[in-house]
């Protein structure tokens, strides 16, 4: 048996490597298990790959358009293959940087698939994947504190399960060998909506499919709509209070049997994308030996991420919602800070922004206008569009809007939802405001730079008081 660790995490995502890293700096002797590949499915498979796939689609857009911007752009194309290679070749990259920072950070890499044996002892078995210069290889091994960090896989509805070939997960949906023709997606979450979007960006025939009355159902119900209306403009058809109850697949192709308001209709397609949600990976751990407690496919932590079982913790995905990479990290962070006897804030989860990448984008934190209401608070909604703005206008960019929701009594800041370019972006200054416990008065006296997008957000402040100055 290796010398024993102080902490061990499984699974090297976001949520794991940066609670490695932030353990490593208060001292402790860590170790991190992987079996497939360092960074996780974010790096390699999720958040980062995709956005360089939307980023090759935006760009294809705007050469489209550049007549618009009075360029001229002439037989534009594109090599799907090219796309992805790009795509791939940023995941490498970020997968390099992490193997750099386990060993900057003297963080042992330890490569196999790991179960729990006990509280203080995990086995690792060898793992098929090829493990990097200088990782530890299959054995037991002993830590104090054993922190699972193993995310989360798609879900898999009865009817609609992936066949890699017709029938996609985001695995296959990220590396396709050529753009088809047409495409169903089911779900209209973040995975779906984006998609549903690059593809629709390179030609693609697309419909989405929403079991719910609204796509995007987290987001506020005025920003879905606005969304709606746009995807529309740009040709994604879109059905909502449906779904899929059968797929019958052909050799190139699928028939897709979908109920909408009580009549059926089929739908033929080349591929179909399910983006139906996430489920954490608990599975082959040695939970239940155990008795670790677990809740519709996550494991149940406390504000401190501890379990029910002293020394061993849940981050992520793993952890339940909402299942996000930044969301991860932090976590990881309050975890070993807690470990390490600092005593940090346990996380506020209502101040966790969310965003989507599609085209328009969407971002946006805290509480929808519709969840203040159920909460009975007295609320004033603030509005700006970006139609108002001279840098939206001047980019070319002018179809959006922010919108604000403060309680009337106190002035707190309760949510802000975004869609337009670059929102993803603006979003963190609502969430550091709320974060600070930020009033109105306090925003309304802040100094925005100009010409910036981030005027906006001041502007439907002021609005939500009757002082709008630019509408």
């Amino acid at each position: 048996m290796a010398e024993p660790f102080d902490i061990i995490i499984i699974g090297s995502g976001p949520g794991g490597y940066v609670t490695a890293i932030r353990a490593a700096q208060l001292g402790f002797k860590v170790a991190i298990v992987e079996r497939d590949y360092l960074g996780g499915i974010c790096l390699n498979w999720g958040c980062i790959p995709t956005k360089a796939l939307l980023r090759s689609a935006e760009v294809f857009h705007n050469m489209q358009h550049a007549k618009d911007y009075g360029l001229s752009a002439t037989n534009v194309s594109f090599d799907a293959k090219a796309v992805v290679a790009r795509s791939r070749g940023v995941s490498k990259r970020l997968n390099d940087g992490v193997e750099f920072l386990m060993k900057k950070n003297k963080v042992s890499v330890i490569w196999g698939e790991a179960a729990i044996d006990a509280p203080g002892r995990v086995t690792v078995r060898a793992s098929k994947a090829a493990a990097p210069k200088g990782a530890l290889g299959a054995g037991s091994y002993q830590a104090k504190h054993i922190i699972i960090a193993t995310g989360a896989r798609p879900r898999v509805l009865p009817g609609l399960e992936p066949d890699k070939k017709l029938v996609w997960t985001y695995f296959e949906a990220m590396v396709p060998e050529r753009m088809p023709k047409s495409l169903l997606v089911v779900g209209s979450g973040a995975i779906g909506i984006e998609f549903a979007s690059f593809y629709r960006m390179f030609g693609c025939d697309v419909t989405v499919v929403e079991v719910l009355p609204q796509i995007l159902p987290v987001e506020d119900a005025e920003i879905a709509a606005f969304a709606r209306k746009s995807f529309e403009k740009q040709g994604i058809k879109i059905l909502t209070n449906a779904k899929v109850t059968k797929l019958d697949k052909k050799s190139d192709s699928v028939t897709a049997t979908i109920e909408e308001g009580g009549k059926t209709q089929t739908l033929t397609v080349e591929r179909v994308i399910s983006a139906v949600g996430v489920t954490g990976n608990i599975e082959n751990l040695g939970l239940e030996k155990l008795g670790l407690k677990t809740e519709r496919g996550t494991i149940t932590v406390d504000a401190l991420n501890r379990t029910n079982v002293p020394g061993i913790y849940a981050i992520g995905d793993v952890s339940g919602a909402p299942m996000l990479a930044h969301k991860a990290e932090h976590e990881g962070v309050i975890c070993v800070e807690a470990i390490k006897g600092l005593k940090p804030h346990p996380m506020n989860k209502s101040l966790i922004p969310g965003c989507t990448y599609c085209s328009p984008q969407i971002a946006s934190v805290g509480l929808t206008e519709q969840a203040a209401k159920e909460k009975k608070l007295d609320i004033r909604v603030g509005r700006f569009p970006f139609m108002g703005n001279g840098k939206a206008i001047a980019l070319g960019e002018d179809q959006g809007l922010v919108k604000v929701i403060f309680d009337k009594k106190t002035g707190q800041l309760l949510g802000a939802h975004m869609i337009g370019a670059e929102v993803t972006e603006l979003i963190q200054g609502y969430v550091v405001a709320m974060n600070l416990e930020t009033t109105e008065e306090e925003l309304m006296h802040t100094v925005f730079p100009h010409p910036t997008l981030s005027e906006m957000m001041k502007e439907a402040v002021l609005d939500a008081y009757g002082r709008v100055l630019n509408m």
